[in-house]
């Protein structure tokens, strides 16, 4: 059994992730959005366990969601027969966005060697910057605590821009009030989204996306996602667990995690072999959703390679049951 994952592994874990974008489309507009992660998760786990791969899911999203799932952490996928992989996926980023028939919603899957992947369970939050390819050498460890202001213009100084050029993705939450207050005081733009975490990891890291950089708190399985398609886009990331309940200081306090510790890109992946996948659900920024006509949909979808920062763009036509 090879020890390296196949050169086409994207190929094959585009079909999980167009699998589960098929699925959750179905559910755009319709306010249920936990009735439509499930129908997603299914679908996706369904594909990833036919993969001729060892796989196991290193982080999943039991912790937000507070219930099990077939992709909840430690599951292993795959046919077991092919190479050992650590797993991370996301059936629906932007769960909010899809209920609300909104758009920039996608299904994410991503794999690299067993061992390369951070998994800091029972962790469920990080704080987390990331920037494209033109700033990766600028972000340092030291941004994650220098004030906002600082950071922005050392951003806009290594991409010979001027501040107020800068457009930073924020989640719309309530803990992000000081962080929107400072980079707006700096004289920076602010893109907020209700939902998304990963799709602006995603925009932040692709030069001219409409996103310079990503700020704030978000999840942990989304910020692992996150770094393997920012490292095969030659970007850059910091992440730190940032516990938001009392719950979670406990557990994470108990599992010995260190909250201080800032990690790079590198740390949160070791790993350069790395395969990721996106598939639109609700037509966005970055992707094409689903678009169903009859026994016919169609998926416009992102595969990322790191180890030659390959991109390729899909875009498929499927027959489905009515």
């Amino acid at each position: 059994m090879t020890q390296h994952p196949p050169r086409n592994l994207g190929l094959d874990l585009v079909r999980a992730t167009e699998a589960a974008a098929l699925r959750a489309g179905r559910w755009m507009g319709l306010g249920k959005r936990n009735d439509a992660d499930q129908d997603a998760t299914e679908a996706m786990f369904s594909v990833l366990d036919t993969l001729d791969m060892e796989g196991y899911i290193v982080v999943g999203e039991e912790g937000k969601l507070g219930q099990t799932t077939p992709l909840q952490s430690g599951q292993t996928v795959g046919s077991r027969h092919g190479p050992a992989m650590d797993v991370v996926v996301d059936p629906i980023d932007g769960r909010n966005l899809l209920a609300q028939g909104k758009p920039g919603a996608i299904s994410v899957a991503a794999v690299a060697p067993r061992g390369s992947m951070w998994s800091p369970t029972p962790a469920v939050y990080m704080e987390k910057i990331v920037v494209d390819r033109r700033a990766a050498h600028a972000l340092v460890p030291e941004c994650m605590d220098a004030p906002i202001a600082w950071t922005l213009a050392l951003i806009a100084r290594v991409t010979n821009r001027a501040v107020r050029d800068l457009i930073v993705f924020v989640l719309e939450r309530r803990r992000h009030t000081d962080i929107i207050e400072e980079i707006r005081a700096a004289g920076a733009r602010v893109m907020l989204r209700s939902d998304g975490d990963i799709a602006g990891a995603l925009m932040a890291a692709s030069v001219g996306s409409g996103a310079d950089i990503l700020l704030g708190v978000g999840g942990v399985s989304e910020g692992v996602i996150a770094a393997c398609a920012v490292k095969a886009l030659g970007g850059a990331m910091l992440g730190r667990l940032a516990p938001q309940s009392a719950a979670e200081r406990i557990a994470v306090a108990e599992a010995e995690l260190d909250t201080r510790r800032i990690l790079t890109c590198n740390e949160l992946i070791s790993s350069n072999e790395i395969f990721f996948a996106a598939t639109g659900i609700t037509d966005g920024p970055l992707l094409k959703g689903v678009h169903y006509e009859g026994n016919a949909a169609e998926t416009e979808s992102l595969i990322l390679r790191s180890e030659t920062h390959t991109r390729r763009t899909v875009h498929a036509e499927h027959w489905i049951d009515a």
